[in-house]
């Protein structure tokens, strides 16, 4: 026979859920507490905690003054992507051969500069799509957002939004070059989408071209170049239709202000 043990009753537990505590500090509902938190109004020993469920005891807890309960809105994210990452590939595809762009996409590489006045929260980072490709050699400006208004405008308006790309080549460019590829090319007989293209600057040994696009695909500049029999050594993309990369450092993100339309 197994011998009776003598039950132990468990320590009562001194924590709670901070939306327990925040509600009670208000006071406010739960779900006005809860709120509150993934808004990033509450701090816990001066630290900003977005979860509901995290559990405090002795901790200091402040809401900040001008805490709202209005709703946390969906945001757009803009980076200057280096070469070398995959613009639309998710996280969970990241290998040896596919780094997703959407990595560089955190706290540390926000722009210090950025002027759209959003506050940066954790939720931010979570449920982000990419539609506007862009080549994985290439630099520039990629789109992340979770705003289902931009995705479908990006989406829908993919044949008719401008892209502007300055693609750097060896060499010059002679005239005749820049007319063929502003009178437009065709391929197997077929029309290619119509290019404007300009001289943007020259330098000793190469030139930069500013390509403005619609209907762009990748591979479709590096094939129009490749008609010409121009070397690209760089490509960077500085706009999407009427949203601009502007001073952007490599690597880095901002928030697409309030006022910015594509």
């Amino acid at each position: 026979m197994i011998p009776n043990k003598k039950q132990t009753t468990p320590p009562a537990r001194t924590d709670e859920r901070l939306a327990k505590r925040v509600a009670e500090m208000v006071p406010c509902s739960r779900r006005e507490a809860e709120q509150y938190i993934s808004g990033g109004w509450v701090s816990v020993n001066g630290k900003t905690v977005e979860e509901p469920m995290f559990r405090v005891a002795d901790h200091k807890v402040t809401i900040d003054p001008d805490a709202s309960l209005m709703e946390v809105s969906d945001v757009t994210l803009l980076l200057n992507k280096p070469p070398g990452f995959d613009a639309t590939a998710e996280l969970g595809e990241a290998n040896k051969r596919v780094k997703p762009a959407q990595q560089l996409l955190k706290p540390e590489t926000h722009a210090a500069d950025d002027a759209s006045g959003v506050r940066l929260l954790k939720r931010h980072f979570s449920n982000l799509e990419s539609t506007v490709e862009l080549e994985t050699g290439a630099s520039g400006l990629v789109i992340f957002t979770q705003d289902w208004r931009i995705l479908r405008k990006l989406t829908e308006d993919a044949g008719v939004l401008e892209q502007e790309v300055i693609v750097e080549i060896k060499g010059e460019v002679p005239q005749a070059s820049l007319d063929r590829l502003n009178h437009g090319l065709a391929s197997d007989g077929r029309p290619l989408p119509p290019v404007k293209v300009s001289v943007n600057s020259n330098a000793e040994g190469s030139s930069k071209l500013r390509f403005a696009i619609k209907g762009v695909h990748p591979g479709l500049i590096a094939y129009l170049c490749e008609r010409m029999g121009f070397e690209i050594l760089s490509m960077k993309r500085i706009r999407v239709g009427r949203v601009s990369l502007s001073q952007l450092a490599l690597g880095q993100w901002r928030y697409l202000a309030p006022y910015e339309r594509f």
